[in-house]
C-alpha cells in the first residue's frame, strides 16, 4: 500500500475559518457576549491571560478570550502574538508593592499583623456548592457592601517582622544601573539568574506551575512552606522620560504578590534561617502567585548550597517546559501533515520486520 500526500486547498481553510466563526457565535437566539461583559464578569480569566500573555490590558485580554471561545491558552497565544507588534516607548521603574492600595492581605504565619488581616474578595471561605441564583438575571439595584472601616493607605510588609532577629535572609535589591534580563526580547540563557527565572514563571502555564509546586510539598522539593504574606491591590507605574529626568506616574495596575517563607537548615557558610520564595502576577491570580513562590524557592537550591535532587529544583527542566505557548506549539504541531515522515517510518519498520522474520526462520531451521 502506498502512502501519498493528501492535497488540500485554500478554499478548505477558508471554510474552516467560517465554521469556527459560526461555532464561536453559537446560537444566534442567545445575546452575544461583549468585551465589557467578559472583562467585568470573567475577571479571573482575564487576569490570567494578561499575566501569561505579558500585556496589562483588560480589553485586549477579554477580546482574546472571546476570539478563543474561552480557551485561556489560545487567548494567551493571541495576546503574545499581538504583543510582538507593539513598539516599546519606555521602561518602567520597579513597582513598589510596599505602597500598594490593599484590597486583600492575609498572612498564614502571624495572626496579628500591622494593618490587620484583610480577607477581601476570595473563594477560600465559600462552600463550593453551585449557586443556582446566578442562573437568574442580576438585580439592577444591587448595591455592594461597604467596609465598616477604611483600610490603611499602606500596609507594611509582614515578613520583615522576622528580620529584626535575623531569622530570615535579607532581601537583596538589584543595582538600579543594572538592567534586568528581558525574556520577551532575549532567548532564555542557562544557568538562569533569578530575574530570568521569575519572568519565566510569571509567563508560565498556571497548571504546569501548580503541578510542580505541588510536588515540592509532597516530598520532592525539600521545603516546608508558610505563606508569609499574600496581598492583592493597586500599585502605581512610573517611568523616567529622558527629556524630563525625573519620575512621572503613567498609570495604576492591579497585582497579586506572594511571599513564601521556607525552612533552611543552613550550611557551613550560613546558619539556619528562613528563606524566601516570591511570586508576582498581574491582576488577581492567587493560585499562580502561590505556585510561583513555591517553585521560585525550589529553584534557589544551588544558590543556597542545597543538593539538587528533584525536578522542581532543576531550573533547566522547569524553565524549558513551563511556557504554555511553546508547549502548545510543539504538542499541537503533530496535527499538521507528517505524511512523508510517517511513510519513512513505515518503510523502516517493514525492513526491520523482514529482517526479524528472516532471523526467526533461520533459527527455526537450525
Amino acid at each position: 500500500m502506498a502512502y501519498v500526500a493528501v492535497k488540500g486547498g485554500e478554499q478548505a481553510i477558508i471554510n474552516s475559518h467560517r465554521l469556527i466563526a459560526e461555532t464561536r457565535r453559537g446560537n444566534r437566539a442567545v445575546p452575544e457576549l461583549d468585551i465589557d461583559q467578559i472583562s467585568e464578569q470573567f475577571g479571573l480569566a482575564v487576569d490570567r491571560v494578561m499575566t501569561e500573555g505579558s500585556i496589562y490590558d483588560r480589553e485586549l485580554a477579554a477580546l482574546a478570550l472571546k476570539q478563543a471561545q474561552g480557551d485561556s491558552v489560545e487567548a494567551i497565544f493571541l495576546l503574545r502574538a499581538f504583543r510582538t507588534t507593539l513598539p516599546r516607548i519606555a521602561i518602567s521603574r520597579p513597582i513598589d508593592t510596599g505602597t500598594m492600595a490593599v484590597r486583600r492581605r492575609i498572612s498564614a504565619t502571624f495572626k496579628d499583623i500591622p494593618g490587620g488581616q484583610v480577607l477581601g474578595p476570595t473563594y477560600d471561605y465559600t462552600h463550593r456548592l453551585l449557586d443556582f441564583s446566578l442562573a437568574e438575571k442580576s438585580d439592577p439595584d444591587f448595591v455592594a457592601p461597604v467596609a465598616e472601616e477604611p483600610l490603611d493607605d499602606n500596609a507594611p510588609g509582614v515578613i520583615e517582622m522576622l528580620g529584626g532577629e535575623g531569622l530570615i535572609e535579607q532581601e537583596t535589591r538589584s543595582r538600579e544601573d543594572t538592567a534586568a534580563f528581558d525574556l520577551t526580547r532575549s532567548p532564555m540563557r542557562l544557568p538562569a539568574g533569578r530575574d530570568q527565572r521569575l519572568q519565566n514563571l510569571a509567563r508560565g502555564d498556571e497548571g504546569f506551575l501548580l503541578g510542580i509546586a505541588y510536588s515540592t510539598i509532597r516530598g520532592y522539593g525539600a521545603t516546608h512552606p508558610f505563606v508569609g504574606e499574600l496581598r492583592l491591590g493597586e500599585v502605581s507605574v512610573t517611568i523616567v522620560p529622558e527629556d524630563l529626568g525625573f519620575a512621572i506616574e503613567i498609570g495604576e495596575i492591579t497585582v497579586t504578590e506572594c511571599q513564601m517563607i521556607n525552612q533552611f537548615r543552613g550550611t557551613t557558610e550560613a546558619g539556619p534561617k528562613f528563606t524566601r520564595g516570591y511570586g508576582l502576577t498581574f491582576g488577581h491570580c492567587e493560585r499562580k502567585a502561590l505556585a510561583m513562590a513555591l517553585v521560585d524557592r525550589a529553584m534557589r537550591a544551588r544558590e543556597l548550597g542545597e543538593d539538587v535532587r528533584y525536578v522542581a529544583q532543576d531550573d533547566e527542566f522547569v524553565l524549558s517546559h513551563s511556557d504554555s505557548v511553546e508547549a502548545t506549539g510543539m504538542v499541537t504541531h503533530y496535527k499538521l501533515p507528517h505524511y512523508v515522515d510517517f511513510h519513512a517510518e513505515v518503510q523502516l519498520v517493514r525492513r526491520l520486520r523482514a529482517a526479524y522474520e528472516a532471523a526467526c526462520s533461520r533459527a527455526a531451521a537450525e
